[in-house]
């Protein structure tokens, strides 16, 4: 089965006319089987009170929804959001009383400068227009919730980044390094056999418990995954990010679904401590947050050398 993910974002309630409600926590999933392909629709329903449920919708999903109703501080975030994760793909489209040409002012020389313009009622004809994009290589799953079932056991939600995963299968979950095997796998509610990338999976595990297992966690065939407490990254301030940073500040560092707390060890080159170990890929884009800044809480954004 086909699988094609969205970030839903601006006004989030637009999801609920795409499909059934499903997980609830600060991101909201809503999905339906059609056109050949389960299509998931998350919101960040955790923002804009916290941004980092933000960052991991986006980087859930491969296309974008964005149904502007206002101009704020926050849709500027979001749209920087949207810039900083290289989120090229999506449709964008606002209310009547949306002065259109602060828009454009708000999203020039952005990645949404390149979505598909369209009316409210004319969304959904261009989502369903969007096709599954698949990863090859090395299994990959990237977490982002885990619960006990009883009679079950640990249950892990998330979606196949890369490759193909089957039942049965013998993993890693990263960066705890613990064996986990794939007892089996639903899509949408139904058992298969497998699933392959990008789809959103439920498996029911065997080897870890969910007190092992945090949002942004990865279950893989270990490869070209690092694992560390120490980072360097090609880091772009924000210029909407009007704060100093200077070595030993501390901040918050998103990785994929990972958040993580970590301190400045130097500025130039930009190298991160970080309180726990943080699973990535070289290239990974990285993300740092100052949540409590009381304008922009992105501060910038590099890829990790």
């Amino acid at each position: 089965m086909k699988s094609v993910n969205f970030v839903v974002l601006g006004d989030q309630e637009i999801a609920a006319q795409f499909g059934k409600k499903g997980t609830a926590t600060d991101m909201t999933m809503y999905d339906k089987k059609e056109l050949g392909a389960i299509r998931t629709y998350t919101a960040p329903n955790g923002f804009p009170e916290k941004v980092q449920p933000l960052l991991q919708t986006i980087n859930l999903a491969e296309y974008v929804v964005f149904y502007v109703n206002k101009l704020d501080k926050f849709v500027g975030e979001q749209i920087i959001a949207l810039d900083m994760l290289k989120k090229k793909h999506g449709v964008i489209s606002h209310t009547y009383d949306v002065d259109e040409n602060m828009l454009n002012t708000m999203i020039k020389n952005t990645v949404l400068e390149n979505y598909i313009r369209t009316t409210p009622d004319k969304i959904k004809e261009e989502l369903d227009k969007f096709e599954q994009i698949s990863k090859d290589g090395a299994a990959r799953i990237v977490i982002d919730h885990c619960f006990d079932v009883k009679g079950v056991g640990t249950v892990i939600l998330g979606k196949v980044e890369q490759g193909k995963i089957k039942q049965y299968d013998n993993l890693k979950l990263l960066p705890a390094g613990i064996d986990v095997m794939i007892k089996s796998i639903q899509m949408h509610d139904d058992p298969v056999d497998e699933a392959v990338s990008p789809g959103r999976v439920g498996l029911a595990v065997k080897g870890v418990t969910p007190d092992q297992v945090s949002r942004g966690d990865i279950i893989c065939v270990p490869s070209t995954e690092q694992v560390s407490t120490e980072i360097e990254i090609d880091f772009v301030k924000s210029p909407f990010y009007k704060g100093e940073i200077a070595q030993n500040q501390m901040c918050l560092v998103n990785i994929g679904l990972q958040i993580k707390a970590a301190k400045f060890a130097s500025i130039s080159p930009l190298k991160l401590t970080l309180d726990k170990p943080v699973v990535y890929n070289k290239g990974d884009i990285c993300v740092i947050l100052k949540p409590e800044s009381q304008t922009i809480r992105l501060l910038g954004s590099g890829s990790i050398r």
